[in-house]
């Protein structure tokens, strides 16, 4: 078994033994510590290293969780869910309307297929531009939260347009009930978090 560690930890970098040994230490078997502190040993590698890389990683650890604090509730989203899609609904509507006044179908499957466009072209328009421009929906404005990615970063367009297509995805909405992320967030690689400007 314990030659089983030994050949593990010696495909591991110089950065995971370190992170191993020291702040990931809880995580792992006492044989598998024994390994890479072995292993730490064989490499040579430099206390001052060690404890460099020992507190980057710390720094990491301490910048993710006030990250993750800053997520918002499940009852957010629904409030989000809620005001986004009356928002989402009325510019539809306006949109339905004005096309009204320029196109005037007769044929009931034509009304149809205009309807459903109008709604489609509605949601794309809103979901994008408001979370492109302001990395914030109406919902969002209300509950004084933003959308951003993974790593805290602004999103650019291309993962905005892939959040509102993930957001078809069926169950998306109620998605974010049962995981952290919903599937339009996890597919985007986005989240969202207070807004604290």
């Amino acid at each position: 078994m314990n030659t089983d560690f030994k050949d593990v930890m010696s495909k591991r970098t110089d950065e995971d033994l370190i992170k191993i040994v020291t702040v990931d230490r809880d995580g792992y078997q006492p044989l598998a510590i024994e390994a890479a502190e072995q292993e730490i040993k064989n490499r040579n590698i430099d206390t001052t290293k060690i404890e460099q890389v020992k507190v980057d990683l710390t720094d990491k650890i301490e910048e993710q969780k006030e990250f993750d604090s800053k997520k918002v509730s499940s009852l957010t989203r629904f409030i989000h869910f809620i005001v986004d899609t009356i928002a989402f609904m009325i510019l539809a509507m306006i949109f339905a309307f004005v096309s009204g006044l320029f196109i005037k179908p007769t044929d009931q499957g034509l009304m149809i297929i205009i309807s459903y466009l109008m709604f489609a072209i509605g949601f794309f328009v809103y979901y994008v531009f408001m979370e492109t421009r302001f990395q914030k929906t109406i919902g969002k404005f209300i509950t004084k939260t933003k959308v951003v990615n993974k790593n805290g970063t602004s999103p650019d367009v291309g993962d905005i347009v892939r959040r509102t297509f993930c957001r078809l995805i069926p169950f998306d909405r109620i998605s974010f009930l049962f995981t952290a992320n919903g599937f339009h967030d996890r597919l985007s690689d986005t989240t969202i978090i207070k807004d604290e400007n």
